[in-house]
């Protein structure tokens, strides 16, 4: 069985013609995590014996020729920072070592209710900090292309277990482009969804006005289907809304305006990055397809602005875990505080500490309007450009990456260099607006993504420029 070839329709429509059971899928699967786990480091935890299990039963249900839904049957693999109940989450963060999740979450219930085979929790930047998905407390993740790479981060195992066949599928979360960015450099399809279009219920909180779940997939069509099946309003998060724009027709892919961001073809921007974003605009102006060059002022104080946002979140959202409540604890401390440090101190990783200190710095007193109050005026004026950019095109592309990838440990003691990872994906997450990566080209093997950014719940349009995008590569 071919599984790089197949996908969720190909793999749906085999089950209901009976051209191979659901159990033969889910172990041609596992059998692909045993041979290359070990020296990609995608999967934390692997649920073998469950998802043969589910499979047995949907292998029953198609036998009774029972109603099977679209993703029934799919082998899908998780974000170990999303609760599956009585299986641990640890975030990739030893402080969360042996946690049990007391609950699911409301993206994991949807997946279980429609037949989705999980096949395990995927690796991570700890607490989804970070952009190489080398800061991981189990170990780094490889880049599937070549090894010697970076995957990008924070969703790492779960881009590199779709683009390594170890699963069809995934589901990530995206704070700054942790969905995109890694799916960038693996060379497979990553959406983040419109803020409040996706339950956040049971993801371990990084930063509150930011985080994100979405899926990562092979091709558009796999994620949109994903996206349809994870969507909707969610009573357990009062951020979460039902679809506002609902477009029954179809879209013409000619009759879309693609602005193209000229902040994000300047300095900054590698130049192999920069010529494959150039070709990417040759190819759709020869469908047709209308583009025109867009300004956003106020882009190039994005990361500034996230880094403060973002680690003040983290100051606040990371306080619970103390040593007390729940999580790994530090043995031997004489009186509560002693505890708070001691716990923290060894359970945390570097990156996460940085953060915690920078954010708990920018909320202090005498700190909090020079910088944090600061930060959320221009998190307005970077909203305002947008604004303005979405009156004049319907979309808005970009690389996903102002770099290719890189070789593992290059960056690990350059923070401010990683950081500028985030320079192209971060903007969608400030302003809450959904976008999608999907591979362009490579570059001697390291596969290079293209970002389109679209205005709030107007997903369809994504999807559809996407899978023009995709026919032409």
């Amino acid at each position: 069985m071919e599984l790089s070839s197949l996908t969720i329709r190909k793999i749906h429509q085999g089950l209901l013609n009976k051209e191979f059971s659901c159990k033969e899928i889910t172990m041609a699967y596992l059998d692909n995590i045993e041979k290359l786990n070990k020296k990609l480091n995608a999967f934390i935890t692997v649920f073998d014996k469950e998802a043969i299990v589910q499979s047995e039963k949907i292998d029953k249900l198609i036998a009774e020729k029972k109603n099977l839904p679209k993703i029934a049957g799919i082998p899908i693999a998780i974000k170990d920072n999303i609760l599956i109940e009585n299986k641990k989450c640890t975030a990739g963060s030893k402080i969360l070592e042996n946690y049990i999740a007391p609950y699911s979450a409301t993206v994991v219930k949807k997946i279980q209710e429609q037949g989705g085979i999980i096949l395990g929790k995927t690796n991570l930047d700890e607490f989804a900090m970070g952009a190489s998905g080398e800061h991981s407390a189990y170990g780094a993740t490889k880049n599937p292309h070549n090894l010697e790479y970076v995957p990008g981060g924070s969703s790492s195992g779960s881009a590199v277990a779709v683009a390594s066949n170890m699963a069809l599928v995934s589901i990530g979360s995206d704070t700054a482009g942790s969905v995109r960015q890694p799916s960038s450099f693996c060379g497979v399809v990553g959406m983040k969804p419109t803020y409040g279009a996706v339950s956040r219920y049971g993801l371990i909180a990084m930063a509150s006005s930011l985080d994100q779940i979405g899926p990562i997939a092979k091709n558009v069509e796999d994620a949109e289907i994903l996206f349809d099946v994870i969507k909707g309003k969610d009573i357990m998060d009062s951020n979460s809304y039902e679809e506002t724009k609902k477009i029954d027709k179809k879209i013409d892919v000619k009759n879309l305006k693609i602005g193209v961001v000229k902040e994000c073809l300047g300095d900054g921007i590698q130049k192999e990055v920069a010529d494959i974003t150039k070709n990417t605009i040759k190819k759709l102006e020869k469908q047709g397809i209308k583009v025109e060059m867009v300004s956003l002022p106020y882009l190039e104080y994005g990361v500034a602005c996230y880094y403060i946002l973002m680690s003040a979140e983290v100051s606040s959202n990371l306080a619970r875990y103390d040593g007390v409540k729940y999580g790994m604890s530090k043995k031997g401390c004489e009186g509560l505080l002693e505890t708070y440090y001691n716990t923290r101190g060894e359970f945390f990783g570097k990156e996460v500490k940085r953060r915690i200190m920078l954010g708990t710095y920018c909320l202090s007193s005498g700190y909090y309007d020079a910088y944090y109050l600061k930060a959320q005026k221009m998190r307005s004026k970077i909203a305002e450009d947008f604004k303005k950019a979405f009156q004049k095109v319907d979309l808005l592309l970009t690389p996903t990456s102002p770099f290719l990838p890189f070789k593992l440990g290059e960056k690990m003691d350059d923070p401010l260099s990683m950081y500028m990872a985030d320079f192209l994906t971060v903007p969608a997450n400030l302003v809450g607006l959904p976008a999608i990566s999907i591979s362009a080209s490579n570059v001697e093997s390291l596969p290079v993504g293209i970002q389109f950014i679209a205005p709030r719940f107007e997903e369809k349009k994504i999807f559809t420029i996407s899978k023009a995008f995709e026919s032409l590569c």
